[in-house]
């Protein structure tokens, strides 16, 4: 029974760690995404139109 009380002290300080690091990679920038804005530009966005639907047209009426 004594080596559960062990193990589990050992995962808890273990899991501890692991959750120090990962703050302090947060908050020193390391998942920042600096790449991907840069490289969005180059990508033309392609609009999906459905068949159902029709395209929407901006005021296409005569004036005379």
């Amino acid at each position: 029974m004594s080596v559960i009380y062990v193990l589990l002290t050992i995962s808890i300080i273990v899991a501890l760690i692991f959750f120090v690091a990962f703050i302090v990679a947060v908050r020193s920038g390391q998942f920042d995404d600096d790449y991907t804005p840069s490289v969005r530009i180059l990508f033309d966005d392609e609009l999906v139109i459905a068949k159902d639907q029709k395209p929407k047209s901006s005021n296409n009426k005569k004036v005379n």
